[in-house]
């Protein structure tokens, strides 16, 4: 089977969150299972520079205001993964961020932008490379969102199914809503501007787009996929989400293990294994260090590593510091975003900084470093829909701290009695959004920690935790397979 993964971003290329790290490893794990499978990204500089051995496949007529586009495919770097790249200088070629200028405002056509990339997924279905089609347009997020409609588009107008397609939502507060006056630039037929369509309260949503023509949504956790479905966490699209209730699915994120593994990192000071777990301590005194945190190996040293939004709940985060430090503590955090929260933790780091260390920006070996050093994981989300960073912890023996909430609730198991008495405790949970809630959890640390036999053995459980890409290919394949020839 032939499948086309549609996103934005892939690692190691280019990464602003968990999107690259799904883009850089499920198309290798569905490769290593026998499947055909390849990317289709913007030509953003990252992307073009690190594709490998490109080729012209098409030079594509003027569209979206552009004069100037290219197709090229070559190669991924470390996987060998085939990928197109759309080559639009005058879209895509900009420094820094891909979506916003240095102000992190949004770019004003990013409309235009990212209706090139669903239209030109779409014409590799319709074989504008001549040499391969596509089976399944897997569409990853609302950049990808009108990938489906391109495609429902033609279907309609040529009377064959070309293709199946597929849309995975990896946040649904993120929809890409644009005025109701660039509809006509989209090139889609006007009847798609409606309620069965991309119209969303009078806007136009390249999500609900998505989410209207994919012939299967899939979100990346189960419990997510419930609730989304919901009110409170449906933004809008419950609704529709909950008619198309039989056509979505949630399928767990996985974890590379090429990457994100302890045994094998080169980017932490030792390797370790549940068998030899002498490395971790040689971690966590090599962060301490790095991190000018006083020396105290026997200080529970929580990590964050982290959007700073509210919607991460970070705003917790410095709720429950006073608590940390003065119980002997240590937070080390990496992460930006709302510029309060910065200067709330760069004000904490130096008011206390043999006790709190922060770092403001992303830095892949330095998030590597943090999670291989630390205890503790702070993961304390408002909503999140699957979440990676508690399963790096959980492959680090750095015990998850969460909210039970979408795949949070789905991975980690709260070191209660009951749980430590039926060996099934993997991290620390708590359900309450408010910073009783995340106290309560926190002193749990602090009295498990205390116990070290107990804490060995919790994180040992947390290791012992399968999170690999294999059986989320696998109900991948199970899903294209529903709809390649339907």
């Amino acid at each position: 089977m032939r499948v086309l993964h549609v996103s934005t971003e892939i690692y190691p290329l280019l990464k602003t969150g968990g999107l690259a790290d799904v883009a850089g490893a499920l198309p290798a794990a569905q490769a290593a299972a026998g499947l055909d499978a390849r990317v289709l990204v913007p030509g953003f500089p990252a992307l073009m520079a690190g594709v490998a051995h490109k080729q012209l496949v098409a030079e594509l007529a003027p569209r979206f205001g552009v004069d100037a586009i290219r197709l090229y495919r070559g190669l991924l770097p470390d996987s060998g993964i085939a990928a197109y790249v759309i080559d639009a200088p005058a879209l895509f070629d900009r420094p820094g961020n891909p979506y916003a200028d240095a102000q992190h405002r949004a770019y004003p056509d990013n409309y235009r932008r990212f209706a090139l990339l669903g239209w030109v997924a779409a014409q590799m279905a319709q074989r504008l490379d001549p040499a391969w089609s596509p089976d399944i347009l897997h569409c990853h997020d609302w950049h990808a969102g009108l990938a489906p409609a391109y495609l429902r588009a033609a279907r309609e107008a040529s009377g064959k199914h070309l293709a199946g397609s597929v849309i995975t939502v990896h946040n649904l507060a993120y929809q890409g809503v644009f005025p109701p006056e660039v509809f006509p630039e989209l090139g889609l037929p006007g009847a798609y501007f409606g309620i069965e369509g991309a119209e969303f309260h009078g806007q136009v949503s390249f999500l609900k787009a998505g989410l209207h023509f994919a012939d299967k949504i899939t979100t990346v956790s189960p419990t997510y996929a419930r609730e989304i479905q919901g009110q409170e966490q449906g933004c809008g699209l419950d609704g529709l989400l909950r008619a198309r209730s039989g056509d979505l699915a949630g399928i767990l994120n996985g974890v590379d293990d090429a990457v994100w593994n302890p045994a094998t990192d080169a980017l932490i000071a030792a390797p370790y294994s549940p068998a030899a777990m002498d490395g971790k301590a040689r971690c966590k005194a090599a962060l301490q260090r790095d991190c000018g945190l006083a020396l105290v190996p026997d200080a529970p040293l929580f990590c964050v590593v982290s959007r700073l939004t509210e919607q991460k709940g970070l705003h917790l985060v410095l709720a429950s510091v006073a608590r940390i430090i003065s119980a002997g503590g240590q937070l080390a955090l990496l992460g930006s975003g709302d510029a309060a929260l910065e200067d709330a933790f760069r004000a904490l780091a130096a008011a206390h900084p043999k006790s709190v260390a922060v770092r403001i920006g992303y830095d892949e070996a330095y998030a590597h470093a943090l999670i291989g050093g630390s205890d503790v994981i702070l993961v304390p989300s408002r909503f999140e829909p699957c979440g990676l960073t508690q399963l790096y912890g959980l492959k680090y023996g750095t015990l998850p701290l969460v909210r039970r909430v979408g795949g949070l609730a789905d991975t980690v198991h709260d070191a209660s009695l009951e749980n430590l008495d039926d060996a099934l405790a993997t991290g620390f949970v708590f359900d309450q959004f408010d910073a009783q809630g995340i106290d309560a959890a926190v002193r749990r640390v602090f009295s498990l920690y205390r116990r070290p036999d107990e804490w060995r053995k919790v994180q040992a459980r947390a290791m012992a935790q399968q999170f690999g890409w294999e059986a989320p290919a696998a109900q991948f394949l199970n899903l294209y397979q529903q709809i390649a020839n339907t």
